[in-house]
């Protein structure tokens, strides 16, 4: 009985992940409608499995779900934008000041690390994308909630949809990781109030990159 309530949950959460990657991505660009049958054959699926993944990523807010239209790639808009950089900033903000106040130093210098990491990726962006986000999620694994990391975690997807990443704006690079370099000192530091100050400032000014 184990096995057969399994597998048709990890067939649509793979399903799930693979659709993710793809808006991600941009093959499946925002606003563009989800042609289930299309990717049903392509998969090599039938229709149930496709639309309770679908059912997922709307749950996360990377797909809408219309009446009699079916599934498209959510739009973000400029005011979706602002209040995910908004809450963004709320709970990374929070979670700084509570890892300046209370993380061990081996988890410190973990941060450090990452950072250092950080600071060598500065002219492969890609790699800077990747450990960018490792860090700002590390941040939250030690401030251990995980009620704000699942809503960070589903908040950052969103912000992912935005055509216009922060990062790309030129010059955003090079203020975003001297931006690191504050947090970073900060929580060295243990100072909780200027970990929030800090972090609350980075999204300020990552949501004016992105705009």
């Amino acid at each position: 009985m184990s096995a057969l309530t399994l597998a048709p949950r990890a067939l649509y959460e793979e399903v799930a992940e693979l659709l993710r990657q793809r808006i991600f991505r941009r093959e499946l660009e925002p606003g563009a409608w989800i042609d289930e049958v299309k990717l049903a054959q392509e998969y090599g699926i039938s229709r149930t499995p496709l639309r309770e993944a679908l059912k997922v990523l709307a749950a996360e807010g990377l797909v809408t779900m219309k009446v009699r239209r079916g599934a498209y790639v959510t739009e973000v808009s400029e005011r979706d934008l602002s209040e995910v950089y908004h809450l963004l900033s709320l709970l990374e903000s929070d979670a700084a000041g509570v890892v300046a106040a209370s993380a061990t130093d081996v988890q410190i210098d973990e941060l450090r690390q990452l950072h250092a990491q950080l600071e060598a990726a500065v002219d492969r962006r890609d790699e800077f994308f990747v450990i960018n986000e490792r860090f700002h999620m590390r941040l939250l694994e030690i401030a251990a909630n995980r009620w704000r990391n699942q809503l960070v975690a589903d908040l950052r997807k969103v912000m992912k949809l935005n055509r216009h990443n922060s990062l790309l704006k030129e010059g955003r690079v090079e203020e975003s990781l001297a931006e690191h370099r504050a947090i970073m000192d900060a929580i060295a530091r243990r100072d909780a109030s200027a970990a929030v100050l800090r972090v609350r400032e980075h999204f300020r000014n990552g949501l004016q990159a992105a705009a």
